[in-house]
Parts: structure tokens; C-alpha cells; sequence
């Protein structure tokens, strides 16, 4: 992608469909003036009353204990430097959105013009009451050292400076192993520091807690290695100067273990790392470009451990991984700050979570078939859902043995429960579909390219390196098009109908009368269908020429699923195919089946929906928890319809006695563990978070994802069409860019199952 399609793209999508990336949602009733008089006045005075009497009822009656500040003045600025606390506002309410989708934690941005150390700590002094945190970002060193260290003394809140501790925290983590895997010691370990700014200082404080020996760490800056007799160091330095006879950074990497990159890109050669010890450690952190790039420094060293800050290459050292997880467990047991013993309590939690088995979930977010703990594997990945179950736990249990902890946890097991249950997994689906179907990207056709919508959803495929598109339409309406979007690429364009096209088309429609001459299909009535796009993609995917096709945006699905069954066929043993569709909950994902086929299935057709439903879920990593939804509750009623879904149910449990379903049950039993278990204790849903939703008929099922879109801004990928032999799949009418690309990534995904197969 071109560096103005990149501008371009980014300015689109912070200023549309609304401005910036994050806002203030109520959390509390509103429609009524009842709702109102209790909101504000004169319901809101009590609250208030009880505050005054006990402060820490803050915490009971407003969003106190779940509010972070992000506070910055924009004068270090990631990779920008010095540019201002207004143009640092886009960065902090990235930061706001990182809290949220990892860690349930709610944020304002608050960007301070100031560059006064006193001004600055006066003003977040000022409106520390407001929140139950702050996060401080990128403010320059040593400003920074100051500003922390004074906050910290002064509030009775969890205050972290993330550039300084964040990185920290993991590349410590990331050590801790590496040392761990090399068989070395790491108080004997030989460390070399480049860079003395914020981050560079903190990690190197906290590797030594972790047990790395001071006279064993070099650090350097831009001038060489920070020495004793230096002039004018500031007090940070000078805490780490040497007295070795060592002056320039080639020197003092001569027989090192560990390199630490906080600096520039490109000062680390090949003939530094060859100088190194075996089994050399390097950290290369500079953003975006690295000290060594990946490709050269695992070239150079064969015995190598090497990270970076990229997430395109192994142990990437990201952020994410601790300062949502820190803050989380700081907030739940009340802690009044963010001690060294919170800090380290997170390096282990990270550094063992690395070394236990992978869920499949991972691996396959990640495109890799077994991620196991080694020199490719050192700290977890950034999406493994089990960070939020891991590290809050640690952080609070530290808080609360160090004797900060105002509000104590005493079950452990309810607590991580409710971690898992802050965010399931929805919001995270669709990024582990776009990267596993990335891992491997396959041919996909969008049979209706002369489409505006269709158009850009496959420029965002290929821009994103997640499959390679076949453009099928009108030749001139999609070359003008592409040049209106700035959609500059060597992709095949093919239109069905064109002169160059025939001998394809009667390739084509001779293998399709030789399939169907016995069903009324003659040679030309081949030759004429052949001509439309959907007969036309099926074939190609049909023919092995493409792996995937997604169609269907400008036709009625009805009419486009009839030549995909025609052409492409069912999957043996599929007496029907049918459709489910992903709803993107704040529960999480929940799978709704049959969306798109099927009007009235039987009930031997509706255990075969769920039995398809339940392999679609574990392909996208899911273990299947289903529900057969009905009017009535296990027989209550003795109507048709719901007995058609009892004897669908007892059909499941006798061919698939493994698979946990239950039915005939009403929604909000399956959905409320409370209900269900107070009124039918005995049934397999118990205890089990529901994740997939078997409707009786079309109408209940289509209706119901579409009112969820309408009425809960759930996001839907689908319909997802099971049965069919190839990766064929048909968008609804009018589906927008991101449906299109989401479903495009099932495709793909599909494609890279069958290869596999």
C-alpha cells in the first residue's frame, strides 16, 4: 500500500462514522422522567450525601473504580516526538481503546498543554478524584521520572507510566525466559542497555529485581557508554555509568549475553552480534524499525533469541501485554498505587503463561499449527485470551501481600470467572480470522467486483495481504473504480461475457451439461448460464481455477444459492445445507442457525443443522454449547412445532452423545444461568456459557440476528453457508464493506481447511 493510500485510509477511518475512537456510553436506565429524576435531580443528591460521609463510596455509586486516566502533554510522542498535547490527542484515545478491549477498563484522555513539571503534577493532582487510575504517556525523560515519582507519592491511586513500565514488564518477562531456555544465570548474564531514556532506565531497574547484577549491565546513549567520569549525567545515568574500560556500543556488545535495544534503528551490525556470546539474547525495540532487523540478526546467528517490538515476527514485546492486565487487577482490589511487587508479579505471571500449552485459539489466531514455549515462543502472544486470567489475579495477589490492597479478594476462582466473562472473545473474532486467514492467503473471487462496496472490500483483502482477489464484473465500470478509491494493483479482472472469455465459457458450460444433461439442462441452455457471474465464479472454484468465491450483494439469496448447489454440490452425507450466522455480542460471539436456507426443517434436518453449526464453531475455535430454542421449556407444550424441536434434540444426543445441546428450551432460559438452573437443574446446558443458538425455522432465526444488528449494533459475519463441498459463500443483499471482508476471511479460512483436508 502506497504511504498517501495509508494517510488517506488513516484520516478516514478516525474522522468516520464519527469523530475519534471513543465515547461515553450510559450505563443506567434513561427513557423514562423517573429514570431522569433518579439520574440527576433530585435523585442524584443521595449518592452524593453518602460520598461526603465516606469517601470511598465512590467506588459503590459512580464509575470510579472502573476509570483510567490516560494523561499526557505530547512530548514524546511515539516515533512523532514533541508535537503537542492537542496532536496527542489521537494517541491517548488509542491508548483508551487498548484499556477497553483488553481489559473492560473505561477511559478518558486528558491532554495537558503544559510542559511545566510543577503545572503538569499540579493539574492531575487537581482531577485525580475523578478516577480510579492514571496511565501517564508519552511525556519526555526526565521530566517523566519526576512526574511519576511525585504523582505517586502524592495520590492514593494506581499511577504507572507506561513507556517506562510497560516495556519493562514484558521484555523482562521476555528475559527471564530467553536466560531460562539458554541455560544461563541470570545474575552472571553480560547486559548491554542502548538507549537512557524513560523506558531504557526502567527496564534496566527492573531487570535487576529480577536478579541481574549491576557491575554485569552496560548501558549506552547516543554519545557511547554511560561512564563514570562523564560530564553533566543526569541522575538516571549516572545510576547506571560504568567504570569499564569500554567507550563505544561495538566494544561493549565484545562477549555480551543480552543486547537491549531502546534507541534507533540500524546501529546493531552483524559483526556486533558475531562478537557476542553464545546463545546471544537481543532485544531490538526501536518502533517501527528495529536496532537489527529480524531476517538479518537470525542470518547472522543461527543460536540466536531475538524479539522486537513488530508484530510480524516472533516474540513481538507489545505493551498490550501488561498495562490493561496491570491496571485491571489494581482496580479490582482498590490498590492506592502500583508497587514493584504489582510489577513483578506481572514478569512471572507473563514469563509462566508462556510456558504452558496453547490453545487451539491461539495457534490458530496466529496461523500456526503448535505454538509451544522455545526461542520463537518466549511471552505470550498479545491475543491469547488468557491473559486476562492470568495477570489481574497476580497483580491483585501482589497488591494485597504488600499491603496496599484496600479491597481484598477472597475467591479467586468467582474472580477469574468474572475476567473471562468482561469480554468473551467477540470482540476479538474477526482479527483472528483476518490473521489466520493471512497465515495462508488463498485465491478468493468477488463475482460482483462492479460494485462499489464489493470493490473496496477486496482492496482491503489484498491491501491486507489476507487472500489474493479475482475481480468478476464489467471491465470498464471496475477499472473506474479502481482508480476513483486509489485501488492500484496487478489483479485479474474477468467478465463473464466478454469476447476473450468464450473458450472458458463453453469450457465451462460442456463440464456443466455433462453434470446436468439428465436433469433438463441442454448444451446451450449450459452455454447461456455460463454467461452470468455466479455460474461463472461457481465454475472456476468448481474447476479448481480459484479456492473461494464470495457473491450475492446486488441478487436474493435464493437466487444465488440455486447454482452453488447446482454446481458446487453438497458435502457427502449433507441431505441440506444451511446457514449460521456470527453475532458479535458484548457476551461474546454467539453462532444463530438456520439464518438463510432452510423455511420449516424437519426435526431430523434440525439436528443436522446443529450437528454443522457445532464443526463451524470449533473451526473458528470455539467448543460448541448449543441450544435448540423453542416457545416451551422440555415439553411444556405439546404443539408441533415444539415437539419437531424436542425429537431434533433427541436425535443429537443419540447420534452425538458427546456434543453438549439441550432443548426444547425458551431463549432467556438458555441465555440466564440464574433461571436455568433454579427451574431445570438437570439440564446438559448447566453451567455452560451458551455460544450457539438453534432456531426452529428461518423466520425466527432470520429475524432474529437482523433485529440484534438493528436494536444491539451487534456486528454479524455470515450467513456462513454449511454442507457445500467448496468455500462458497453468499453475502445478504446490500451487506457493507466490513460484512463483505469478514465473510471474505471465512471464505479464505475455509479454503486453507479444505487444502489442508
Amino acid at each position: 500500500m502506497s504511504d498517501s493510500k495509508k494517510k488517506s485510509e488513516a484520516l478516514l477511518y478516525h474522522e468516520f462514522p464519527t469523530p475519534g475512537k471513543i465515547q461515553v456510553v450510559p450505563t443506567k436506565k434513561y427513557s423514562t422522567q423517573r429514570d431522569l429524576s433518579l439520574a440527576y435531580s433530585p435523585g442524584v443528591a443521595e449518592p452524593c450525601l453518602e460520598i461526603e460521609k465516606n469517601p470511598d463510596d465512590a467506588y459503590k455509586y459512580t464509575s470510579k473504580g472502573n476509570l483510567v486516566a490516560v494523561i499526557s502533554n505530547g512530548t514524546a510522542v511515539l516515533g512523532l516526538g514533541d508535537i503537542g498535547a492537542l496532536a496527542g490527542k489521537p494517541v491517548m484515545e488509542g491508548k483508551g481503546l487498548l484499556f477497553k478491549i483488553f481489559a473492560d477498563i473505561d477511559v478518558f484522555d486528558i491532554e495537558v498543554d503544559t510542559k511545566d513539571v510543577e503545572k503538569f503534577i499540579e493539574t492531575v493532582k487537581n482531577i485525580a478524584p475523578t478516577f480510579g487510575g492514571i496511565n501517564l504517556e508519552d511525556i519526555k525523560a526526565p521530566e517523566a521520572f519526576e512526574i511519576e515519582r511525585r504523582l505517586k507519592e502524592e495520590l492514593d491511586i494506581p499511577v504507572m507510566h507506561d513507556d517506562q513500565h510497560g516495556t519493562a514488564i514484558i521484555s523482562a518477562a521476555a528475559l527471564k525466559n530467553a536466560v531460562e531456555i539458554t541455560g544461563k544465570d541470570i545474575s552472571k548474564v553480560k547486559i548491554v542497555v542502548n538507549g537512557a531514556g524513560a523506558a531504557a532506565i526502567s527496564c534496566s531497574r527492573l531487570y535487576l529485581s529480577i536478579g541481574a547484577t549491576r557491575e554485569n549491565l552496560v548501558m549506552c546513549d547516543s554519545k557511547g557508554v554511560i561512564r563514570k567520569d562523564a560530564d553533566n549525567l543526569t541522575e538516571q545515568k549516572a545510576e547506571f555509568a560504568t567504570d569499564k574500560d569500554l567507550r563505544t556500543l561495538e566494544e561493549a556488545m565484545i562477549d555480551s549475553d543480552v543486547f537491549i535495544g531502546l534507541s534507533v534503528a540500524n546501529v546493531v551490525t552483524p559483526k556486533m552480534l558475531l562478537s557476542m556470546a553464545k546463545d546471544p539474547i537481543v532485544f531490538a525495540m526501536a518502533n517501527p524499525n528495529p536496532e537489527i532487523d529480524y531476517p538479518t540478526a537470525v542470518k547472522t546467528r543461527k543460536d540466536i533469541i531475538m524479539a522486537t517490538g513488530r508484530s510480524d515476527f516472533p516474540n513481538q514485546v507489545n505493551n498490550v501485554l501488561g498495562f490493561p492486565f496491570i491496571f485491571r487487577g489494581a482496580l479490582d482490589v482498590r490498590a492506592t498505587g502500583i508497587n514493584e511487587e504489582m510489577k513483578i508479579a506481572a514478569v512471572h505471571a507473563l514469563a509462566n503463561l508462556a510456558k504452558e500449552p496453547v490453545p487451539e485459539q491461539v495457534n490458530i489466531t496466529y496461523g500456526e499449527s503448535h505454538i509451544q514455549f522455545g526461542r520463537e515462543y518466549i511471552i505470550p502472544k498479545p491475543f491469547d485470551h488468557r491473559l486476562i486470567t492470568e495477570v489481574p489475579p497476580a497483580v491483585a495477589k501482589a497488591a494485597m501481600e504488600s499491603g496496599i490492597a484496600k479491597k481484598p479478594i477472597t475467591n479467586w476462582e468467582a474472580y477469574k470467572e468474572t475476567l473471562a466473562e468482561r469480554l468473551g472473545t467477540g470482540n476479538k473474532l474477526i482479527r483472528r480470522l483476518m490473521a489466520k486467514a493471512k497465515s495462508n492467503p488463498k485465491s478468493i473471487i468477488f463475482a460482483e467486483a462492479d460494485h462499489l462496496q464489493v470493490l473496496k472490500a477486496a482492496q482491503i483483502i489484498h491491501d491486507e495481504g489476507v487472500g489474493v482477489p479475482i475481480l468478476l464484473g464489467d471491465k470498464v465500470i471496475i477499472k473506474e473504480l479502481m482508480k476513483e478509491i486509489n485501488f492500484d494493483a496487478n489483479i485479474r479482472i474477468i467478465d463473464p461475457v466478454a469476447s476473450e472469455e468464450k473458450k472458458q465459457r463453453h469450457k465451462f458450460a460442456q463440464r456443466y451439461w455433462e453434470k446436468r444433461q439428465r436433469k433438463g439442462i441442454t448444451l446451450l441452455a449450459a452455454q447461456r448460464l455460463m454467461r452470468g457471474r455466479n455460474y461463472f465464479a461457481a465454475m472456476m472454484v468448481n474447476e479448481g481455477e480459484a479456492d473461494s468465491l464470495v457473491t450475492g450483494y446486488s441478487r436474493s439469496y435464493p437466487a444465488t444459492v440455486k447454482p452453488m448447489i447446482e454446481l458446487i454440490g453438497k458435502k457427502d452425507g449433507v441431505k441440506k445445507i444451511a446457514a449460521t450466522n456470527i453475532m458479535i455480542t458484548k457476551k461474546g460471539p454467539m453462532f444463530f442457525s438456520d439464518t438463510a436456507i432452510n423455511i420449516n426443517p424437519t426435526a431430523e434436518e434440525l439436528a443436522d443443522i446443529c450437528y454443522m453449526t457445532s464443526q463451524s464453531m470449533k473451526m473458528f475455535g470455539f467448543e460448541p454449547n448449543l441450544a435448540m430454542l423453542s416457545f416451551s421449556n422440555f415439553g411444556s407444550s405439546n404443539s408441533e412445532a415444539a415437539v419437531k424441536v424436542a425429537e431434533a434434540t433427541k436425535i443429537v444426543h443419540s447420534k452425538f452423545p458427546n456434543l453438549v445441546v439441550d432443548g426444547d428450551i425458551q431463549a432467556d432460559f438458555a441465555l440466564n444461568q440464574t433461571m436455568l438452573k433454579e427451574k431445570f437443574p438437570f439440564s446438559k446446558l448447566n453451567g455452560k456459557k451458551v455460544n450457539g443458538l438453534i432456531f426452529p425455522g428461518l423466520e425466527s432465526a432470520n429475524i432474529g440476528y437482523k433485529l440484534m444488528k438493528e436494536f444491539n449494533s451487534a456486528e454479524s459475519i455470515g450467513p456462513i453457508i454449511m454442507g457445500l463441498k467448496k468455500p462458497v459463500h453468499i453475502i445478504q443483499l446490500g451487506a457493507s464493506v466490513d460484512e463483505i471482508v469478514s465473510i471474505a476471511c471465512v471464505a479464505i479460512v475455509h479454503a486453507q481447511e479444505k487444502s489442508k483436508n
